[in-house]
């Protein structure tokens, strides 16, 4: 276990005889080196040496992790996660880590990287938040935060309605918050952020002052990290729905049945893109959902449109929504199992100028990927035999392991497969309340191909 100084400024009590000590333990340690500039002596040293103050932040409640040797190259190139195999737990002993608190982080010689939250019985061991080891997780730090992300929103957006928190690439790793007008909806996806939750709902309401935060904490995977799964209103009365705007067009969302946080905002640009090819067209919705891209599909001009989901709650959202949007004698809905409903679709003979496939994720896990693929490979070969001559297929993955390229790899020999021919006409990836962290791939994950079906000649 490292342990540390605490620095006795201007106590009197003479700090000379332990930095004595200290510099003949690292003159012993750094003997075989041919120079030793100052920047090199551990930081205590240094300051003495250059006759410098020196300020420990890095008390004794303060747990500290240090990394394995060369594991800090992905955190120096901007990466803010530490997996677990990542830590020396002989220096550090992980488990016995407090869960949820602010650790600092240093590399395998003891240099501090910066400050990240604790999760030691996850695979992801901790989350960098800030590279400043001073860096405290107070109100006053959420608040800012959460302000730099509203700036970028309220650029990007007019209305109210976008996800105002992106985890990782809003530097606050771990924590969601969607926005539907007035309505704040929050997901912790770590111990860690979970157990700041109370900041966090005091910051939120500092910046927004919003009728209702509600947390929506569901997803299976908090069972990992021994975290309880509810859905909790955190300021006003818990809500059975939320309302949004989303290019123009009005939706009603379940919040407690729902999916998520009860909005899909990241396919806002890719359903933007897609209405030119919906105009005058018959139109087909695969994992429809509320109705986001097949109400969109039917107020840019398309001459019907079916919605397929297997919810009955999701299937009866896309007929209010296509109601309030005054589209309701145009959409209709099968609920059901997308591969049958495909598949006696077929059967029926059915053809259609679009079709829109929307799948959940079907890699889950690394693990899950040779599965997942047959399952996007079956899906797609579906889908065009359902599209006419000349007609059109957008093709989606929210699959963080599925890259863009391998989808595409999909969709070629699907088509392959049924004696197809497809053009690439576009490509559209989440929207920009979704930033992307050049240096975290896993912050990009949505990919949507835009195709055009054709006979093979």
């Amino acid at each position: 276990m490292l342990h540390r100084y605490t620095h006795n400024g201007g106590s009197g009590r003479s700090t000379a005889i332990p930095v004595i000590r200290a510099v003949a333990r690292w003159s012993r340690r750094s003997r075989h080196q041919t120079s030793s500039p100052l920047c090199n002596f551990p930081p205590v040293l240094s300051c003495v040496l250059s006759r410098q103050p020196f300020v420990d932040t890095m008390t004794e409640a303060t747990p500290v992790i240090r990394l394995r040797k060369n594991e800090e190259r992905r955190l120096k190139a901007g990466h803010l996660w530490i997996y677990a195999n990542e830590i020396d737990t002989r220096q550090t002993p992980l488990k016995e880590l407090p869960a949820g608190a602010a650790c600092v982080v240093e590399d395998s010689r003891g240099k501090p990287l910066g400050r990240a939250l604790l999760s030691p019985h996850s695979l992801i061991a901790a989350r960098v938040y800030s590279r400043d080891v001073k860096q405290e997780l107070s109100r006053s730090f959420f608040k800012k935060r959460i302000e730099q992300a509203l700036a970028l929103r309220e650029t990007l957006f007019s209305d109210p309605c976008y996800r105002l928190v992106y985890g990782e690439a809003d530097g606050l790793p771990g924590l969601v918050v969607d926005r539907f007008n007035d309505v704040l909806v929050v997901q912790t996806g770590s111990g860690a952020m979970e157990a700041h939750l109370d900041i966090i709902v005091s910051a939120l309401d500092a910046v927004l002052s919003p009728s209702h935060i509600i947390a929506k904490n569901e997803a299976a995977a908090r069972e990992i990290e021994g975290m309880e799964r509810y859905t909790k209103a955190l300021k006003g009365e818990l809500l059975e729905e939320v309302s949004l705007i989303e290019n123009g067009a009005h939706f009603t969302a379940p919040l407690a049945e729902g999916q998520k946080t009860g909005w899909f905002y990241d396919h806002r640009a890719a359903r933007q893109k897609m209405a030119p090819l919906a105009k005058g067209a018959r139109v087909l919705d695969v994992f429809s959902y509320c109705g986001g891209w097949g109400v969109q599909a039917a107020l840019a001009g398309a001459e019907s449109v079916t919605c397929v989901d297997a919810s009955e709650t999701a299937i009866e959202y896309v007929h209010r929504n296509a109601e309030q949007n005054g589209v309701g004698d145009k959409v209709g809905s099968i609920q059901g199992d997308a591969f049958a409903a495909m598949k006696q679709l077929i059967a029926d003979g059915e053809k259609y100028d679009l079709v829109i496939l929307d799948p959940p994720a079907f890699v889950k896990r690394k693990k899950d990927f040779k599965n997942g693929l047959a399952g996007y490979h079956a899906i797609n070969e579906l889908a065009m035999r359902l599209v006419k001559p000349g007609g059109y297929l957008v093709s989606a993955s929210c699959s963080m392991h599925m890259p863009a390229n391998r989808l595409l790899d999909v969709i070629q020999s699907s088509a392959r497969h049924i004696d197809r021919s497809v053009q690439i006409i576009g490509y559209e990836g989440q929207g920009p309340d979704h930033p992307v962290h050049p240096a975290i791939p896993e912050t990009s994950y949505l990919k949507s191909w835009f195709c055009r079906v054709s006979f093979s000649q």
